[in-house]
């Protein structure tokens, strides 16, 4: 079974080209707030820790599932940027909305 940061990045990947993504910590915060996002994706290795920090909490707050994935590089690819991104929400699934309920009932590696 595909652990739950690669099924996040195929999430982005699949709602990049059918729904909706938006990157970058600010949007990632501001989607939550305004209950818009149906997935959150953030990455471990960014620095200072202090920016995507909030984000699992906030996520949590507002029942949304919030993934760890490793690298900002490979998050950034997977939303579609030739650039790292630190966090990328997802406001409308398109064709991933089974993959982000997988990993809405998912609990643990």
């Amino acid at each position: 079974m595909a652990s739950a940061s690669e099924k996040a990045l195929e999430a982005v990947e699949i709602a990049r080209t059918t729904g909706k993504v938006r990157k970058g910590s600010n949007e990632v915060t501001k989607m939550l707030e305004r209950g818009k996002a149906k997935l959150v994706v953030f990455a471990k290795d960014i620095s200072p820790p202090e920016i995507v920090m909030h984000l699992p909490l906030l996520a949590k707050e507002k029942n949304v599932p919030c993934v760890e994935v490793s690298s900002k590089e490979e998050l950034g690819a997977a939303a579609g940027l030739t650039v790292p991104t630190a966090a990328v929400v997802v406001v409308e699934e398109g064709d991933s909305k089974t993959l982000i309920k997988q990993l809405a009932d998912y609990k643990g590696e």
